[in-house]
């Protein structure tokens, strides 16, 4: 399978929007999950009035990702940026840290179905913390999801942060280590 990743710019919303779909990607998200502002409420925005308001961040650059493409169709997706662009993350107790204003997230992937368990969401994320590397991060965060007790794999709508396997491959370290679902593992980049 021969894969190219593109780096998200306005022109390729429509790329973008035809992997969402018609419902966003993971039940209306459209990647704006941890973009909430405090007091709003995912159930009662999700679906289009999300996906107008992510569409204006794209035309405006304003957010960080890439797509990758096979065989010129959109396959997968990643989002990053400075931490404090996702403010969700803040108002999480379980992922809360104290240097936040000098720390990266890459708090979401999507994999279209068909083309998941193949290693596209590590090539998404090697990706990402190298796109990172090169405007001077020196600290990256993810907020994976733990692995189930019994082994099982996760079905993919949970596993929209990553799992810490994909994580600790690309030298990830678990930093916080919560009785919640999602773990914080954090990696410092060399410049």
């Amino acid at each position: 399978m021969a894969i190219e990743i593109r780096d998200l710019t306005p022109a390729l919303w429509p790329a973008l929007e035809k992997l969402f779909g018609k419902n966003g990607a993971s039940g209306g998200c459209w990647c704006m999950f941890w973009r909430l502002k405090q007091g709003e409420r995912y159930p009662e925005i999700k679906g289009p009035r999300l996906k107008r308001r992510f569409k204006v961040r794209v035309a405006k650059g304003e957010v960080l990702g890439a797509l990758a493409f096979s065989d010129g169709e959109p396959v997968a997706w990643v989002t990053y940026g400075p931490r404090l662009t996702f403010p969700r993350l803040e108002r999480s107790p379980s992922l809360a840290c104290e240097d936040a204003d000098r720390v990266w997230s890459v708090p979401c992937f999507f994999i279209k179905a068909g083309f998941r368990n193949q290693g596209l969401a590590s090539l998404m994320l090697a990706h990402a913390v190298e796109r990172m590397r090169q405007r001077g991060v020196s600290t990256v965060e993810g907020y994976p999801v733990k692995p189930t007790r019994d082994g099982r794999p996760l079905p993919g709508a949970f596993a929209y942060t990553g799992t810490t396997a994909m994580f600790e491959r690309a030298g990830f370290e678990r930093t916080l280590d919560s009785a919640h679902a999602k773990v914080r593992m954090r990696r410092r980049l060399q410049r």
